[in-house]
C-alpha cells in the first residue's frame, strides 16, 4: 500500500522551483513516486508538492540520493524541506 507525501519547501523563486521539478517527474516516476507542484496562495516562495510513494522508506531513499540533493540546490531550494507522511485510516 502506498503512502501520501506532502513535502514543503521553502525556495527563491517558485517558477524556477517548479521548472526543476516537472523536469525531475520521470526520475520520481521510475522511483515510483507520483506527485504535482503546488504554490502556496499566501507565500508564494513556499513550494508544496503532494503526491504517494510506495513507502516512506523509498521515498526517502529517492529524495535523500546525492543527485536529488544536486537538483534541489539548483531549483533554489533554501533550506531542509519540511515532509510528512499519511496513510490512509
Amino acid at each position: 500500500m502506498s503512502v501520501t507525501v506532502i513535502v514543503s519547501l521553502k525556495v527563491e523563486d517558485f517558477d524556477k522551483w517548479y521548472s526543476a521539478f516537472s523536469s525531475a517527474s520521470g526520475s520520481r516516476e521510475e522511483a515510483g513516486i507520483h506527485a504535482k507542484g503546488h504554490r502556496n496562495i499566501d507565500d508564494p516562495n513556499n513550494a508544496v508538492a503532494i503526491g504517494t510513494a510506495p513507502s516512506k522508506e523509498e521515498f526517502l531513499g529517492f529524495f535523500t540520493t546525492p543527485e536529488m540533493q544536486e537538483i534541489q540546490k539548483a531549483a533554489g531550494v533554501l533550506g531542509p524541506p519540511e515532509v510528512k507522511f499519511l496513510e490512509e485510516a
